[in-house]
């Protein structure tokens, strides 16, 4: 009973109240605490970097207060320069705040090299023209020369050189195809 009488007295009730009061009160001062600190409604779009070289993007981003991070290169892409942005993020025309890390990933210099495969030599045309084409290179010149075996593959040339297992071309490389014409 005393319990209960003591829940209905003033001196709860006020203690309530004050409560509630400093409890409104704190969470409007953090409210605007948070709003000064993170630059509420204070946004930089983000500029499209695409095709520009890392000396163009890094003036740009410090006169807008933005800083950048290379993620990697990707892929030789012969649409875009040499070492220029290819992909970003996050996108242009994105809002983001001051100082924030806008992600590149740059084109390489050039094709990869990638080496020629092992065991082509003797193989039939059938089956060393789709292994060259899934690894990136195209079939030029194919001639014929004199041997037992038809359609066997004899020689591998680039640029009238030929080539050894192990050796490496870029990709897209034109590799012509010497194969036997079955005459012997």
């Amino acid at each position: 009973m005393k319990f209960i009488k003591f829940l209905f007295s003033k001196v709860f009730l006020l203690q309530i109240v004050l409560a509630v009061i400093v409890l409104i009160v704190l969470v409007f001062v953090t409210l605007k605490y948070l709003e000064i600190t993170t630059n509420h409604n204070q946004t930089i779009e983000v500029p499209n970097l695409s095709k520009f070289d890392l000396d163009i993007v890094d003036k740009k981003l410090a006169e807008m207060k933005l800083r950048r991070e290379v993620l990697d290169s990707a892929n030789f892409n012969p649409n875009y320069p040499p070492y220029s942005v290819i992909d970003q993020f996050p996108k242009p025309g994105k809002l983001v705040k001051e100082n924030r890390k806008i992600y590149l990933t740059l084109n390489p210099s050039g094709y990869i090299d990638i080496e020629i495969p092992k065991n082509l030599i003797r193989k039939t045309q059938r089956q060393v023209v789709p292994t060259l084409v899934a690894l990136g290179f195209q079939i030029g010149e194919i001639t014929e020369k004199e041997d037992i075996a038809k359609g066997a593959i004899l020689e591998l040339k680039h640029k009238g050189k030929t080539l050894k297992a192990g050796d490496k071309l870029p990709k897209t490389s034109v590799i012509d195809l010497v194969v036997g014409d079955g005459s012997l």
